[in-house]
């Protein structure tokens, strides 16, 4: 990849990895429309690096509280944190089931412009409809199993390109009643195990291939891909109370209609 692709790509996985408009949408799209190279598995494990530092390093107080938590609670010493540990293990379990299973299917299957288009559109609309009517009458305390299975099941469903993790898992929990920073920090810590066990998959990958790589690319995109998605998340939080998920729900309807139309426009 040329320097500027490396920085774009990197930028977009970054960005969209914590905002409700799919991160792998946004990678597939650029290969697809302006006819760029595979970025490569050694890219692709790349940039999860840096996202998943991002993430940890933004939550790190409330990573380390649930992780001490969840320790004494296999000793009986049980708390709120302890059981919002729990929660999370539980949500993330629908996803690492539907991944093993169905990993290969959905790389062969489900890439097309056209699947990215349905996705966006049909899980925008829905998104929309959970932030309007959205109840707010819960909190990360009020959170059960029940709440942790259907959120996971959500997330699981992000494995189709177009989805969006984050936003699967925010309309979700905004449907259960949750209020909108509680989906939102849910989602995000949810974000830990996912993106570390698919970058731990893709390191494997990469280490059975051999292959060599352009490591000095590798690690600006691994840079940029963590500053990126650090900056996001704050000013995602930060500016959730105040415009809501509307201008996510915008975006993506304009990009699912475009991507319809380049759909149509090549098959004629």
């Amino acid at each position: 990849m040329e320097l500027f692709q490396v920085i774009i790509l990197a930028l977009l996985q970054g960005l969209t990895e914590f905002l409700p408009i799919s991160s792998s949408a946004h990678l597939i799209l650029p290969s697809q429309l302006l006819g760029w190279p595979d970025q490569g598995l050694a890219f692709d494990v790349g940039v999860h690096v840096g996202t998943l530092l991002a993430v940890v390093l933004f939550f790190r107080h409330d990573l380390a509280q649930l992780f001490s938590a969840w320790c004494k609670s296999t000793s009986g010493q049980h708390s709120q944190d302890s059981k919002l540990a729990w929660l999370g293990v539980l949500a993330t379990i629908p996803a690492l089931i539907t991944g093993f299973l169905l990993n290969e299917f959905i790389d062969q299957n489900l890439r097309s412009i056209l699947v990215i288009a349905g996705t966006t559109l049909i899980f925008g609309a829905l998104l929309c409809w959970a932030d309007l009517f959205r109840r707010e009458e819960r909190n990360l305390g009020t959170l059960n199993f029940k709440d942790a299975l259907v959120i996971g099941c959500a997330q699981a469903m992000a494995l189709i390109p177009g989805t969006s993790r984050s936003g699967i898992t925010i309309t979700a929990a905004l449907m259960l009643g949750l209020d909108r920073q509680s989906a939102a920090r849910f989602s995000f810590l949810l974000s830990v195990p996912v993106i570390l066990g698919a970058g731990l998959i893709k390191t494997l990958d990469l280490i059975s291939l051999g292959d060599s790589a352009p490591w000095t690319m590798v690690a600006l995109g691994t840079v940029i891909a963590g500053i990126s998605a650090y900056s996001c998340i704050h000013l995602f939080l930060k500016w959730l109370d105040k415009i809501g998920m509307q201008p996510f729900v915008i975006y993506r309807l304009l990009l699912g209609v475009f991507l319809l139309g380049i759909w149509f426009t090549a098959a004629q």
